[in-house]
């Protein structure tokens, strides 16, 4: 029987995170407290310790999505946590599973996603998903655009401010409006309806209370007016496929929100008792328009390195022609279909359970590299016909 490590980051307890947490500390994904006060649209009014234990820990998983995940693949192997602290170094080298399943999201530093998979090429552990170098590059916003732009993939026009005075420059590269979002971040962390500057007073207000507040260089982009879209890629090289097309609903948001999915569409506005249907899938979109989403995210995903599966967000421009907005090689896996979690919707939407979605993932990393995995779940090959049927 294989066996079969499970890494992750579960978020803080909600007593742990009632308080201000100290610099450094980190948190998860749907989860988070939803507070009654002003939301994140009023971000710029919060102090830094209340800044930070609102979002700190946004891409950490929950308890939830952890068990859920190691239910799934316990139907291929015999699963082991592994939680990717301080100890997992030792504790990876002693149990050597046989594969280990990343979500890792890591703990600091502008390489934290990377740390996981990098400690299990040092032991020479396979592992899920995509290698150290794509997870840092993908991170790195400015590196991943100017990547995809070498190659002709369109991505929207942008600089990157490290202090305030280099914001005199921006009016002469880029064009109002523009939108500004950390450098080194994801779940939206940072991002929220004044990310949107139309003028440059604003532009200077936001880009120093990022910089201030997140300690890490900030993005400047110019604004695609257009639809957006985030698209799940399953599977490798010429096999790697794009599941149903998730649509942005933006006319879901309250009135006079920025179209945009933001820290508080995600973790705010989008409450249990209330839901925020934002999402369509499939996207009602015409043929052309889905083959050419389809083609750009390909190309986004293989131009990067991305191995086994993806998110990848696309936005169109005023001409309407679709732009890679982010690539993110550790998407969103919450198990709850009342949960606005892309990936695991967009799989549904194929006729793949959330079970289905797991172990696709892990049975692709696992004939990449010649690991053997229990027969407890159809295939691969049964799970792309049947999404290749149904399209």
């Amino acid at each position: 029987m294989a066996l079969i490590g499970l890494a992750y980051n579960q978020k803080p307890e909600p007593a742990v995170l009632a308080s201000p947490l100290s610099e450094g500390s980190r948190q998860e994904d749907g989860e988070l407290p939803r507070p009654d006060e002003e939301p994140p649209s009023r971000i710029a009014d919060l102090s830094v310790a209340e800044l930070i234990a609102r979002d700190e820990f946004a891409e950490w998983d929950s308890p939830t999505t952890i068990a859920a995940v190691e239910s799934a693949l316990s139907k291929l192997g015999k699963v082991v946590r592994l939680e990717a602290n301080e100890d997992f170094p030792e504790r990876l080298r002693q149990t050597k599973p046989h594969i280990v399943f990343n979500i890792a999201e890591g703990f600091y530093g502008v390489n934290r996603e990377a740390h996981v998979p990098a400690i299990c090429e040092f032991y020479g552990i396979p592992y899920s998903g995509s290698d150290p170098f794509t997870l840092s590059l993908c991170l790195d916003k400015a590196r991943a655009k100017e990547t995809l732009a070498f190659h002709g993939i369109p991505t929207p026009k942008f600089v990157v401010v490290r202090k305030s005075e280099e914001l005199r420059a921006v009016s002469e590269k880029l064009r109002f409006p523009l939108f500004v979002k950390p450098l080194h971040e994801g779940s939206s962390k940072g991002i929220t309806d004044s990310s949107l500057c139309r003028d440059a007073r604003h532009l200077l207000e936001q880009t120093e209370f990022l910089l201030e507040n997140y300690n890490q260089p900030v993005l400047v982009e110019e604004y695609l007016p257009g639809k957006e879209f985030t698209c799940a890629v399953l599977g490798n090289g010429d096999e790697a496929t794009v599941l149903p097309i998730v649509a942005m609903n933006f006319e879901t948001l309250p009135e006079g929100a920025v179209p945009i999915y933001s820290f508080d569409a995600k973790f705010v506005w989008d409450r249990p008792e209330n839901p925020l249907d934002i999402f369509q899938c499939p996207a009602r979109i015409n043929a052309a328009l889905r083959k050419s989403i389809e083609r750009v995210t390909l190309d986004a995903f293989r131009v990067l390195g991305c191995r086994d599966w993806a998110r990848i967000d696309v936005r169109l421009d005023g001409a309407g022609v679709p732009n890679v907005l982010e690539v993110n090689p550790l998407p969103g896996i919450l198990p709850d279909p009342a949960d606005n979690s892309c990936l695991p919707k967009a799989a549904r939407a194929a006729g793949i359970s959330y079970d289905e979605l797991i172990q696709g993932c892990l049975r692709h990393a696992a004939e990449r590299q010649g690991v053997k995995l229990g027969s407890g779940a159809p295939s691969r090959t049964a799970q792309s016909d049947r999404w290749l049927a149904a399209s």
